[in-house]
């Protein structure tokens, strides 16, 4: 049995606001100093070949800023188990060197780091995938080879191997990712694992490969060397695993040696959202509350703990031991250092949104934050001051205009912030109205706080006009952003036409039947708005046994029928509704489709009149007897003063909307405005 100090008895409680969060944690040969742990999170620089080098940069800073435990992203311990051609694997002593660096940054900054062993089984993008059995996932093309005996054998050689080289390689320790419908949880569960053989059928058979790889691994590794494995309590998959069968599995791998249990929810397949920002703060603790009894050995807590008064919640409410920020470790690498000193208002907060680190990854590139696009980036933009400090002007306060003034200030430059309205934000201020966007607001929570740490000079209700109002300034930045697209068409000064602009700042009240012109991410946003009050809570409305009986912890979802008539509309062909993110417009769409609003493709708008909306669909023409129409048509560019700006010899920059409206985006907005300011 590993011998722990339980968070409800921290040392020195008053020395931190949150005293167990950061009480350290005793694994008997050796000690974490906080309750803290990176979460696995795949960058996508572990193939790069400078990845020793800015892995070193990325983890180290982390440990620097005081996480108790990293845990790395994965790498296969095999071929076969690659998630693609070419994904990282540890099989030979040659491929050390690509690790030893980042070990060693980690270590020189006094933290601990863990290496994720993953085979991805059925999930591998590639020919070569295998599985228990022969199925095909609904999430890649390729249908798996079933191992053998013999390859079964050989794979719990590779999980040995791998750890033995990771030790050999400096790390303090492995996680065997058992969860999220990867191999071994593919053999856990009848939805995947349909063999005959010792390794099916029964519950002890399926769950052999799990434990026969912990036992080895501990065989290869030695008592002292961290052991994580990641079980799955929550499939949400039919013919998926239940809790009763979770505890079981938990109790034996007690038994064959690992130090800690790490919780997984969800698998990959799952058509439940699991980490984006549907999903309430600190959603999944209750399902680790409920194993928590039964376990002798550390467990960590996972998904959107975003926030230290969160993690502080879970941990002094006993439901696990540690808790995973994987996110929101991207958005702000000194979130433990912040947190431990009394700085969590400095916090750059995870919003959840997915696109710059999960979208990115599943699209072939390197991760990065949306909030934060410096994360993985950190060679390229080390944390240094510019060599001459210049005075910068910064003309519009929204995503684009925020991140450039203060990446500037950041950098020593001399900042002065224009804005003509009466607060900042822009198009973040309207969005974070949006409740599937409410984090938006701990990103403007954030500007605001570091712009006054900063010293930023911020003038509201300020209306730049002229070029002498700038004089003096060596760098102009235009960040004047977009205004919404006029509708052209008959009948677009009816009374009931109205923008989203309007809609979204409260100015006009929605009606009970509304279309929507516009089917993009801001179209999206003002139907999740109008549907506000109409859904149960997360479990129900996502069919999420709350009970934790069901097999795979999915029940019928709870009818949701909407209190306004919608309907979403778009000129292109398709599928309306999905809105912008690879790994959230699904989410969108089900969403939009369970509440009954109407998605129409292909549309011609005709007219607007007092019957409603008049639209041709495929050559039939239509009526749609709505009350208020919402026109999400597009945005144009605010950059008047561009040209005005330029005549008069001033050195002047378009970002963000003001440079190109199209999509509203606030990831390139942020990232145009950090690397502009760097560049001065």
């Amino acid at each position: 049995m590993t011998s722990f100090s339980s968070p409800s008895s921290p040392s020195s409680p008053a020395a931190t606001p949150y005293p167990h969060l950061f009480a350290p944690l005793d694994l008997g040969f050796t000690q974490l100093r906080n309750r803290t742990v990176m979460g696995s999170m795949h960058t996508g620089l572990e193939e790069w070949p400078d990845a020793p080098e800015r892995l070193a940069a990325f983890y180290g800073e982390r440990a620097a800023a005081g996480v108790g435990l990293i845990v790395t992203g994965g790498v296969s311990p095999n071929r076969a188990g690659c998630g693609y051609e070419g994904a990282a694997m540890l099989t030979e002593v040659a491929q050390l060197p690509r690790h030893t660096p980042v070990t060693a940054a980690v270590h020189a900054a006094g933290g601990k780091i863990a290496l994720q062993i993953l085979h991805t089984g059925r999930y591998a993008y590639h020919s070569e995938s295998v599985s228990a059995s022969a199925i095909c996932s609904p999430i890649t093309p390729f249908t798996p080879h079933a191992l053998s005996e013999e390859e079964i054998a050989q794979t719990i050689a590779d999980f040995a191997r791998a750890a033995q080289l990771a030790q050999q390689a400096g790390y303090d320790g492995v996680e065997i990712m058992g969860s999220e419908g990867y191999l071994i949880n593919q053999f856990l569960v009848r939805r995947t694992n349909q063999r005959s053989d010792d390794w099916g059928g029964s519950l002890a058979n399926r769950q052999r490969l799990a434990l026969e790889i912990v036992r080895a691994v501990r065989a290869a590794v030695g008592a002292e060397f961290i052991i994580i494995f990641r079980i799955s309590l929550l499939d949400l998959v039919e013919d998926g695993g239940t809790l009763e069968e979770a505890i079981t599995l938990a109790q034996a791998l007690e038994d064959a040696g690992v130090t800690i249990l790490n919780t997984g929810i969800g698998w990959h397949e799952a058509r439940v959202p699991t980490i984006a920002a549907v999903v309430p703060r600190g959603g999944f603790s209750w399902v680790s509350r409920a194993i928590k009894p039964h376990l002798r050995v550390p467990l960590i807590a996972v998904n959107r703990i975003n926030t230290p008064e969160i993690a502080e919640q879970i941990l002094a409410a006993g439901d696990a031991d540690l808790v995973s920020l994987a996110r929101p470790l991207l958005a702000d690498g000194e979130y433990v250092l912040k947190a431990q000193t009394g700085r969590a208002l400095e916090i750059n907060t995870c919003i959840a949104c997915n696109q710059a680190c999960l979208d990115h990854v599943f699209e072939g590139q390197p991760a990065s934050c949306l909030v934060n696009p410096r994360a993985c980036r950190e060679i390229e933009f080390p944390a240094q001051r510019a060599a001459q400090q210049r005075r910068v002007a910064v003309i519009g306060a929204g995503p684009a205009g925020l991140s450039c003034a203060l990446t500037a200030a950041q950098r020593g430059h001399a900042v002065t912030l224009f804005e003509a309205s009466d607060h900042l934000g822009g198009q973040f201020a309207l969005a974070q109205r949006v409740p599937a966007k409410y984090e938006f607001a701990e990103t403007l929570r954030y500007f605001q706080q570091q712009l006054a740490l900063t010293g930023v000079d911020i003038r509201l209700n300020t209306r730049i006009q002229s070029a002498a109002e700038l004089a003096g300034f060596d760098e102009v930045v235009l960040a004047t952003g977009v205004q919404p697209r006029a509708l052209d068409l008959p009948g677009a000064e009816h009374p009931m036409v109205v923008s989203y602009a309007d809609l979204l700042a409260g100015k006009v009240a929605p009606a009970a039947r509304v279309a929507i012109i516009g089917a993009g991410g801001i179209g999206v946003d003002v139907a999740d708005l109008l549907l506000h009050g109409t859904a149960t809570d997360y479990l129900q409305a996502w069919g999420i046994d709350a009970s934790l009986q069901a097999v795979g912890g999915l029940v019928p979802p709870a009818a949701a029928p909407a209190q306004r008539e919608i309907w979403l509309l778009q000129r292109k062909a398709g599928k309306p509704g999905a809105g912008p993110g690879k790994t959230t417009g699904w989410i969108h769409r089900l969403n939009l489709q369970r509440h009954g609003v109407h998605l129409l493709g292909n549309v011609r708008y005709l007219q607007i009149d007092d019957a409603g909306l008049h639209i041709e669909v495929k050559g039939e023409r239509q009526l749609i007897p709505c009350q208020q129409v919402v026109v999400c048509a597009g945005q144009e560019s605010v950059n008047d003063l561009y040209s005005v700006l330029q005549a008069a010899g001033l050195r002047v920059h378009l970002i963000g909307g003001a440079e190109k409206a199209g999509e509203l985006d606030a990831k390139r907005a942020i990232r145009q405005g950090f690397e502009l300011a760097w560049a001065f």
